[in-house]
């Protein structure tokens, strides 16, 4: 019985609270505050799964596309003192005008007359040079008329010395016959002594034929080798001659390109849009700016610098967005369908070679699919753009972000970068 009243008064009790508690009501607050945190968790989920664009951020500024029309100074090829500015800061200039004339610093060109002078003995030194070749040439003439005496000369005595040898010879057969026929007793002494006298005369005229071709020669080769020494000292002279023109004809033609440096003109169309040198009478020195040109550009571009571990993910033709200092702009890296005052570009040039530590250089050219640059823009000004990547989950995009991972490497674009080259040796990345 005691069991029993117990159960009962329990039953009794769990009724009394459930009743309590089918009597209490939430607070409509407490309902709605339920269903916000529902639609924006609901919300949220649907954020995170949404597309997001990756994209990789640069810094840069405005230039041109190519070398010659970016900004150039003009420097002096000589020293000089500015004597008179010909164009002002700001001034258009086509190729050719003259922008600064300058003056003489240097002593050895202050003569008005230098130049006239210089070639005054420049004609000098020719009509001395052409003295010397024809005196040259007549000891050549001199020598071989020596050498054509010569052997005339000894073309005569060598006929001489053989008529005196077959005398000779007549004279010794002559006189050994008259020996015998004189030991003999057959002739007188006084004819003997006639014999032998002809004889040794025969013998002297033969021994003076043979001396006389010696003499001939030594007397000859004299002669020629006074005269090819007189030769080779004109000759030496000639050379000397040559080489004093050779140096004068230099500094005549450099001394005419200088008078043309006086001048320093402009090296193509563009702006004046900075003077280094401003003063009349401001000494300047061989290759120091005077100005600045600007060219007009009709190629403008932006270098933007990214960081060197981003730059594998880059290849030619990549989507940019570039907004331009001065011009509001509202950029959703992520959606770029939805950004309002950024313009299109695409990826042209990308360096091979680091341009500052860390980062790397690319060049971006407009979109012709896009809408166009604005006219205004000048060479120089600040750029912040964006690379497009591929699409990717919002919620993988902030997980990449936290972890400080790269963009997701979808492609290789390296592939395509040696496609460009023409560099069959390089394997294709997968």
């Amino acid at each position: 019985m005691l069991n029993l009243s117990t159960q009962s008064i329990s039953r009794s009790i769990k009724a009394e609270n459930l009743y309590s508690l089918r009597a209490l009501k939430t607070p409509p607050a407490g309902i709605l505050l339920a269903k916000w945190l529902m639609v924006i968790g609901l919300i949220l989920v649907l954020f995170l799964l949404l597309p997001w664009q990756q994209n990789i951020r640069g810094t840069g500024r405005v230039t041109a596309l190519s070398p010659a029309h970016r900004p150039q100074t003009v420097q002096a090829v000589i020293a000089g003192q500015i004597q008179q500015w010909h164009v002002r800061e700001g001034e258009y200039v086509n190729t050719g005008d003259t922008i600064v004339t300058i003056r003489e610093v240097k002593e050895k060109y202050f003569d008005p007359e230098f130049l006239t002078r210089l070639k005054e003995q420049l004609e000098s030194k020719k009509s001395s040079l052409n003295s010397k070749s024809e005196k040259a040439q007549a000891l050549k003439r001199q020598i071989a008329a020596l050498r054509n005496g010569m052997s005339t000369k000894i073309e005569q005595a060598t006929a001489k010395l053989e008529a005196e040898k077959v005398k000779f010879e007549n004279a010794k057969n002559q006189y050994e016959r008259n020996k015998h026929l004189y030991d003999a007793g057959n002739i007188p002494l006084t004819k003997f002594q006639d014999i032998e006298y002809k004889y040794q005369g025969s013998m002297a005229d033969f021994q003076n034929a043979q001396v006389e071709i010696g003499r001939l020669r030594a007397e000859y080769q004299e002669k020629i080798s006074k005269s090819e020494s007189d030769l080779n000292a004109t000759e030496a002279e000639v050379f000397e001659a040559e080489v004093e023109i050779s140096k004068l004809t230099n500094e005549y033609a450099n001394m005419q390109i200088r008078a043309g440096q006086y001048q320093i003109i402009a090296p193509q169309d563009g702006y004046i849009v900075r003077a280094m040198k401003a003063g009349i009478g401001e000494t300047i020195k061989e290759g120091d700016a005077v100005c600045t040109v600007m060219p007009e550009v009709n190629d403008l571009a932006v270098e933007m610098y990214v960081k060197a571990m981003d730059i594998p993910l880059i290849s030619k033709g990549r989507k940019v967005r570039v907004e331009f200092d001065g011009w509001p702009a509202l950029q959703f890296s992520g959606w770029p369908s939805v950004s309002v005052g950024s313009f299109g570009g695409i990826v042209e040039v990308i360096d091979y070679v680091s341009s500052e530590p860390g980062e790397f250089r690319i060049l971006v050219t407009p979109d012709k699919s896009d809408e166009p640059w604005p006219q205004q823009l000048r060479v120089g000004s600040g750029t912040r753009g964006w690379v497009m990547l591929d699409n990717v989950p919002v919620w993988y995009e902030i997980w990449r972000q936290i972890n400080g991972f790269p963009p997701s490497l979808y492609k290789a674009p390296l592939k395509d970068a040696v496609k460009d080259k023409g560099n069959k040796d390089v394997p294709n990345q997968k």
